[in-house]
Order: structure tokens, then sequence, then C-alpha cells
């Protein structure tokens, strides 16, 4: 194909000569082209070509793609020749006679067992069991890449990361030294195999080079969390498995988060996994009242209370000095909150406080832990201790605000809740919006208590986390959690709607750490930076997470991750909806019923 260059008349001038033709490869080919022992420099640009040429025994599936995922530009090729079976069963007639010849001839003379020859004897039986029934075949193949870079010294790295990527799997790569050129268009689109390195391989290693290939997270036990959208396979998994069971799920409102962690819950129910939850808004009721649970709604007027000062029962492995030590200072944490900050001064003087209000109620680290749940201090006694002591006027005015009038209905009343219930929800909806990170936190502490004290496998679910993690101790409470529950089979699951605001606490990107289980759903143009940012994604993952629809997102499994396709059947989807439409008809569908 040739394109003409057409000159203007007045260009040619008088000689009347034909207009000049430029070449198609005039157009698209570097201006000079300089072959060199070990590269090509082609313009201003170099290239290298390389060639597998030694395989171990075993290849894994999917072993070509970290290079395939390498972030510099480069051309691969696959050279894939046939071999005629017959021709193969003769030469492997002859083999397999050889190595029996020297296996009797090591007995013979009374020598010990040759490893080697013994496996290379059973590999060379079976090869020929599969090809004589045509369950397999042989084939010379060839894997030859060319990168390409703007220096020599980029060349260079390239090649130790390719080395140490192949190297890592015993296989093991040359330069084309002095054949660049029959490399580079062995790796060109032409089909001509120029280099001709070849290992000969049956179809099962020759399938593994296969580099495109998807995640599974399917396994024998476990629970259904959804579809692969990859491959529509199942994504069946027990989150207790992991290194650790906590998770945490981010999408924008309306995306399906909720509705994931909901049938989430109702499988692992279904498996006697006991299950806890912080319900900001109210979500949860629905699903409580279907599966028989407890709900209790936490507000200034509500009759269900949670004593701050509740103390967890040491267990048999833990001293009772260490547990007391550590329920001070979260209750320190606490108050620092509730009271707006305190100076290093106040923070001392509240320390030695909290230790004279149990104190007085004969909780030491020296009285019997049996005796500490019949004697447990309100915070109205320790009001009264900070009362007693001296330089205190402004910690007692703040601290009476919660011991007295509306708020002392909640902050200082004796816990009347039990959390025996397999299925457990914190409703904090109505707790005026002040309150609630200083309700979280109360909730928190009690939940951790009652963890701490009983070895029980349980999912703890902290809806809208963004709440808690708006101050320094609620974040770090929080945290602190989510790092310890796997020593108490605690999976801690947390949800939010905006990355950003999680982030904004230097406890986030911790807790998303210290999760096995992340699962990010449909994401706002505004975010989608921040969130590719934080979890490392791909560029096709990041698209997937603007235009995915309602209940599909980016599931990560430890080291695997899938695009996810959340199903629920007819029955599940009736429990755990929270479609304002379907919430209102199912509720009239009962009316009608009833």
């Amino acid at each position: 194909m040739k394109l003409p260059f057409l000159k203007k008349k007045e260009e040619i001038g008088e000689t009347g000569l034909e207009p000049s033709l430029i070449n198609l490869e005039d157009i698209i080919a570097p201006s000079s082209v300089e072959a060199r022992q070990n590269f090509l420099r082609l313009g201003e640009r170099f290239s290298k070509s390389f060639f597998i040429f030694s395989y171990p025994r075993y290849l894994s599936t999917g072993w070509l793609s970290p290079v395939i995922n390498l972030q510099y530009p480069m051309d691969i090729s696959f050279h894939i020749h046939p071999v005629r079976s017959e021709t193969v069963l003769k030469k492997l007639r002859k083999k397999i006679t050889e190595v029996q010849a020297e296996m009797m001839e090591r007995q013979e003379k009374g020598l010990i067992r040759d490893p080697i020859l013994e496996t290379a004897y059973q590999d060379i039986e079976t090869l020929r069991d599969s090809l004589q029934t045509a369950r397999e075949r042989i084939f010379k193949f060839g894997l030859y890449i060319t990168v390409y870079a703007n220096a020599q010294k980029e060349l260079r790295k390239i090649e130790t990361v390719l080395r140490s990527i192949f190297e890592a799997r015993l296989i093991y790569i040359r330069p084309a030294l002095f054949r660049q050129k029959e490399g580079f268009v062995s790796c060109s689109p032409y089909g001509l195999d120029k280099l001709a390195v070849h290992t000969t391989m049956n179809t099962a290693p020759l399938s593994s080079t296969f580099p495109f290939i998807s995640s599974d997270l399917s396994a024998n036990e476990g629970i259904l969390y959804g579809i692969n959208m990859h491959n529509n396979s199942l994504v069946l998994f027990d989150r207790f498995t992991l290194e650790n069971a906590n998770m945490v799920t981010f999408g924008k409102a309306g995306s399906g988060k909720s509705y994931a962690v909901k049938l989430e819950i109702l499988r692992y129910l279904m498996q006697g996994v006991d299950t806890i939850i912080i319900d900001p808004e109210n979500e949860y009721k629905f699903l409580s009242d279907a599966v028989g649970g407890s709900y209790f709604k936490i507000s200034l007027t509500s009759p269900d209370h949670i004593n701050p000062f509740d103390l967890p029962i040491p267990r048999e492995d833990e001293k009772p000095a260490n547990v007391l030590k550590s329920n001070v200072i979260n209750l320190v944490g606490l108050l620092r909150i509730m009271l707006g900050g305190l100076t290093p001064r106040e923070d001392a003087i509240i320390d030695q406080a909290l230790t004279e209000t149990y104190a007085a109620k004969d909780i030491t680290p020296e009285s019997d832990p049996l005796n500490w749940q019949k004697n447990i201090p309100l915070l109205s006694d320790f009001e009264a201790v900070l009362e007693s002591m001296k330089g205190t006027e402004s910690l007692v005015e703040r601290v009476r605000k919660f011991t007295k009038g509306s708020y002392a209905d909640f902050f200082n009343q004796p816990s009347n809740i039990s959390m025996e219930n397999k299925f457990v929800v914190f409703g904090i909806r109505d707790m005026e919006e002040e309150l609630r990170p200083i309700a979280m936190f109360i909730i928190l502490r009690y939940i951790w208590n009652i963890v701490r004290s009983s070895l029980k496998k349980r999912i703890l679910v902290v809806d809208e986390a963004w709440w808690i993690m708006q101050s320094e101790d609620g974040a770090s409470f929080l945290y602190g959690i989510c790092k310890r529950a796997r020593k108490y089979w605690l999976g801690v699951s947390t949800i939010t709607q905006d990355v950003s605001d999680f982030m904004k606490s230097s406890y986030g990107q911790p807790i998303i750490t210290n999760s096995s289980l992340q699962l990010l759903m449909k994401q706002s143009p505004a975010i989608v930076n921040d969130v590719q940012k934080t979890f490392n994604l791909t560029d096709q993952e990041k698209y997937l997470l603007l235009e995915s629809s309602v209940g599909e997102g980016v599931f990560f499994a430890g080291q695997k991750h899938i695009a996810i396709k959340i199903t629920a059947s007819y029955t599940e989807d009736q429990i755990i909806t929270t479609s304002p439409e379907q919430v209102l008809a199912i509720k009239k569908a009962k009316k009608i019923i009833s």
C-alpha cells in the first residue's frame, strides 16, 4: 500500500516532475535501526529480546501472569509447534529401554537405587500411556520476550525484574545474544519463529502458560458470598480460615453494601455463628425480628442501659490486674470524648480518680474477680470521688452533665441488657447526633468486655464506622479491637460510605490493613481515585467500581481479588432487603395476612 504525497502546483515548479511518493513504511518506521549484540536501537528507543531455555518439573497455573502485569512495555510471543505422536512414541520406547537397562545394571552390581532414574522411568511410562490413549499431545514450545526502554540502564533494570520473577519459579531466561534482530522479528506479529529455541512439552504444562486467568475463591466449606463475574463460579469460603476474620466494606449510598452484609450475617447465623451489630439507622430491626434476635434501642429515653464502668470477667489466662488496668485506660479515652478533651494534668487526675472509684467498691487487683460484678460503680460514684479531690472543680462540672438531668438516664444507670441471644443489635438512630460517637464507644466497650469473657465464634458489625472514627480515642479503640479480634475468635466488619472520611483518621489505613476481607462497591467519581490508591486497584477495577450495578463490586480475600455479584434467594431477599418500596410492600402484605 502506498500513499501519494501531492505537492501544490507552484511547488512542482517548471520542471514538470511527477509528485513524490512516500511509502507507508517511511511513515511508521523509526528514523534508524541499529543492531548490537545484546540490544536493538530503534530511533531513540531501545529493545532487548529474551528466550526461556529452562523450566522446572512442575509449573503452576498462571505462572506468566506476574510478567504480563508488569508496568513495562513489552511483546510476548508463543510459538507452538505440534509433534507427531508416532514419532514421539518411538523415541520414548527407546528412552524407556535405556533407563530400564541402566536400572537393571545398577541392581546387578548391588548399587543402591537411584531416585532420579526411577522418577524418569515413571514419568516416561505415564507420558507413553497418555499419548497412546490420545489424552496428551507433544509440542515444541518457544516463549520469547522483547522489552522496550528509553535507555540501556532501564533495559538492565527490566532484565533484573524479569529474572527475579522467573527464577523464583525455577524458570530461566537468556538474552538473544547476536540474534536480537531474530528475537525482535519472532516477537512481532508475523508468526515467524526466527529464534527457534524450543522446549518439548506435553499438553498439561503447556496449558499452564496461558496468562489470562481469573482468581477463584471457592472452598469446600464456608458460605456463599456471591458469583464471580469473571467466570461465573461461586465465591464460597469461610472468613474464619484466613489470617484474621476482619472485613471492611465501602460503597456509596444505594450501592448494596448493607444488603451484602445482611446476607453474609444471615448465612453465618445458619452455621451457628453469633452476630453483634451496631446499627446507626435501625436498618437491622426487620432482620432481627425475622431471626428472633435481641434489638436494643439506645437513646436518652430508652429503657435499655449500659454502664460505662462495666468490667469483663478475667479469663483463666488473664491476670486481674491487667484487665483492670486496661479497663481504666479505655475509660480515660471515653471520658476524654465525653468531656471535650483533657489537659495532661486532668488526664492524670481522671486516671487516679477511676482507680479510686473501683477501689471504693472493693475492685482491686488483689480482690476476688468473681465478686467484681456485684459492686460495679456508676458515673455518679466517679463524680463523688472527683469532688473529694483538690483542683477538680472544672472536671466535676463537666461530669455532672452526664450524672444529672436528661443525660443521666443513659449514662448513669447499671446495665440491664443481656447478650445471650445469638443475634444482638444495638440501634442508635434515636440517640442525639452529638452523643452518637460517645454511645458507639460505650457500646463497643461493653461488647468487647463480653467477647473477652468467653471464647466463641462471633461477628461484630460496625455500620457507619466513620461516626466513631471522628475522635482519636474512638478510632484507636476500634483499631485495637480489629487488631486483637483474632485471639478471641471474633471477626470485625466495618462499613462506611466514604473512604475519604474513613482515611482522615490515622487509624483508617491500619484498620484496612488488619482486615483480610475487603468489599468495594459502587463509588462516586469524586473519590474513586482515592479508593484506587488506597486499595492498589487496576484501571479496569477502578472503572468497574464507577459503572457497576447495585450489588456488584470488587471483593478481596487475602491476596486474591475478583469482581463479584451479590445474589440472594427470594426468601433471603424478603428478609434482608433495604429498599423502601419492598419494605413497605412486605409490611402491607403482613397486615393483609393478619
